[in-house]
C-alpha cells in the first residue's frame, strides 16, 4: 500500500509528463481522465517496483494503454476527438496544431515513441526500457512514424494549395 507521501510524490512528479503523453493521443479533458485512471490503477493494484525507473515505465505504459482504450471507444461510438482548448504551454501557432493533430492521428505504436522522443526528450534506449521493447524496434517505429507524419503533412499542404 502506498503512503500519502508516496502518492503525493508520484502525482507531483509524473502528472505533467503523463498528461502531455495522453494529450498527444486525446483531447485534454480525456487525457486528464486517462492520467487519473492510471493513478487510480496504481492505487488499486499497488504493484511493487524495483526502482523509480520501473515505476515511471509502469505509469507510462498504463497511461498509454488507457489513452488507447479511450480513443478506441470514442471511435467505435463515432464521437469526435477534437478539442479547441489549448494547454498553458501550447502556442496557438497553426503549424503546431497541425503537427499535434497529425501525431494524434498516428497509430499508437508510432505516436507513443514520437511523443517520448521529441516532446519528453528520451533517447531510443530509454524509450525501449520504458516501453519494454528492443531498442531497434523503437528506432524503427520512430523512423516509420516520422515517415507517416511527413506524408500526412505533405497531403495537408497539397490540399491547402488547391
Amino acid at each position: 500500500m502506498l503512503s500519502h507521501e508516496d502518492i503525493d510524490r508520484v502525482v507531483t512528479e509524473y502528472s505533467p509528463m503523463l498528461l502531455r503523453l495522453a494529450a498527444s493521443r486525446l483531447p485534454v479533458a480525456d487525457a486528464e481522465d486517462a492520467v487519473q485512471e492510471a493513478f487510480l490503477r496504481l492505487l488499486t493494484a499497488a504493484p511493487s517496483f524495483r526502482d523509480a525507473g520501473h515505476e515511471k515505465a509502469w505509469l507510462i505504459r498504463t497511461t498509454l494503454q488507457r489513452s488507447c482504450d479511450l480513443r478506441r471507444n470514442a471511435e467505435r461510438k463515432n464521437l469526435p476527438l477534437e478539442d479547441g482548448a489549448l494547454t498553458a504551454d501550447e502556442s496557438p501557432n497553426e503549424r503546431f496544431q497541425e503537427l499535434r493533430e497529425a501525431v494524434r492521428n498516428l497509430p499508437q505504436k508510432y505516436a507513443a515513441v514520437i511523443h517520448l522522443y521529441y516532446y519528453e526528450g528520451y533517447s531510443i534506449k530509454e524509450i525501449a526500457e520504458l516501453l519494454g521493447l528492443p531498442a531497434p524496434t523503437v528506432g524503427t517505429r520512430l523512423a516509420r512514424g516520422r515517415d507517416r507524419l511527413r506524408q500526412m503533412l505533405k497531403e495537408d499542404d497539397s490540399l491547402a494549395a488547391e
